[in-house]
C-alpha cells in the first residue's frame, strides 16, 4: 500500500525581525524587506507526510508553494528532508494574495496534480496567523478535513486517524480519504535534512532558475530528471486571473501602524536576596504575577 501525499508550504518573512519597512503602501508584507524562512508550522506537517512514507515504501510526497521564484528554496528544503517532487506556482498575477485567492490557486494547483490521497499543511502560516487556507481548500475541493492534527496516527482501508489538539484536551477523529489535514506546532518536529539527498538534490532546480544557471550544468537537466522542478503559471493550471491576487482578495486592508515599544524607566537589580524579596512584592502588588 503507497499513498500520493501533497505538502502545502509556505516562504514566510521571519517576523521575529520586523522592522518599519515591513509593509508597503498597499497594506501587502514588503517581502524582500524581510528574511525568509519555511513557515514553522509546514515543517510540522511535513513530518507527518513523512512519516507515512516511512511506514508505506512507494508513498510519493509532492511539495507544493506558491511564491515567487525565491520560494523553489522551500521545495528544496522538502527534498532535502525525504520529499520526492516539488511544484512552485509562481505568477505575477498570484501577488497579493488574500487567503481566499491563495486557496483558489492552490486548489487548482492540486487539481492539476490529480492523483492525491492526503493534502498536509500547517495550521497556519507566522505572516498572516489566520489558519483559513487548508479549509478553503478543502472546501473548493469538496473533500473531507481535519484541523488542529498533532500526530496522524493511522491510514487504512481509505480512512485516516489523527489525534486533535484541542484548547482543553485532545480528541481523536477519523475521516475518509482524500482529506486535508492541517498540523499544528504542537506535532513533532521536522527532521533535519538528510546529507544525501542534500547532495542529491543541491542543483534542483525550476526551469526559470536553469536560464540563469552556468552553462556546465546544464546536461544535469536533462540527465537527471528528478532535478527539474515544476513551474506553473496561471495559464498553466486553467485558473481564472480576476480570481488571483489582488484583483481575486476581498481582504483589504486599511492602515497599518507602527508601533515602537520603549522603556521609561528600568530597575538594576543585584542578585541578593534583599533585591529579589523586593521584586518578588512589586510584582505581586501590581498583579503582574499571583
Amino acid at each position: 500500500m503507497a499513498f500520493n501525499i501533497i505538502v502545502l508550504a509556505k516562504q514566510v518573512p521571519d517576523t521575529r525581525n520586523v522592522g518599519k519597512d515591513a509593509m508597503k503602501a498597499d497594506g501587502t508584507v514588503n517581502r524582500a524587506a524581510l528574511a525568509a524562512i519555511f513557515n514553522p508550522e509546514d515543517l510540522n506537517a511535513l513530518e507527518q507526510a513523512l512519516r507515512i512514507k516511512d511506514q508505506f515504501p512507494g508513498t510519493k510526497i509532492t511539495m507544493l508553494t506558491m511564491g515567487p521564484g525565491r520560494a523553489a528554496e522551500i521545495l528544496r528544503e522538502g527534498l532535502f528532508r525525504g520529499a520526492d517532487d516539488g511544484v512552485l506556482l509562481t505568477d505575477r498575477a498570484f501577488a497579493g494574495a488574500d487567503t481566499l485567492a491563495t486557496s483558489y490557486a492552490l486548489s487548482m494547483a492540486v487539481r492539476k496534480i490529480g492523483s492525491y490521497d492526503i493534502i498536509i499543511s500547517g495550521r497556519q502560516a507566522i505572516d498572516g496567523d489566520t489558519a483559513q487556507v487548508g479549509p478553503q481548500i478543502a472546501e473548493k475541493l469538496g473533500i473531507p478535513q481535519i484541523t488542529y492534527a498533532e500526530d496522524i496516527e493511522r491510514v487504512v482501508h481509505g480512512r485516516v486517524r489523527v489525534k486533535r489538539r484541542l484548547e482543553h484536551g485532545v480528541e481523536i477523529v477519523e475521516s475518509p480519504l482524500p482529506a486535508v489535514i492541517t498540523v499544528n506546532g504542537s506535532a513533532a518536529p521536522c527532521r533535519p535534512r538528510n546529507a544525501k539527498l542534500m547532495l542529491k538534490y543541491k542543483h534542483a532546480k525550476t526551469i526559470t532558475e536553469r536560464q540563469v544557471e552556468h552553462i556546465d550544468y546544464i546536461d544535469i537537466y536533462n540527465s537527471r530528471p528528478y532535478l527539474n522542478l515544476t513551474e506553473w503559471s496561471v495559464a498553466d493550471v486553467d485558473a481564472d486571473p480576476v480570481q488571483c491576487g489582488l484583483s481575486g482578495s476581498p481582504t483589504k486592508v486599511k492602515k497599518i501602524e507602527n508601533v515602537v515599544f520603549q522603556a521609561k524607566e528600568s530597575k538594576r537589580l543585584t542578585d541578593n536576596d534583599a533585591d529579589i524579596d523586593e521584586l518578588m512584592r512589586e510584582l505581586i502588588e501590581n498583579h503582574t504575577i499571583g
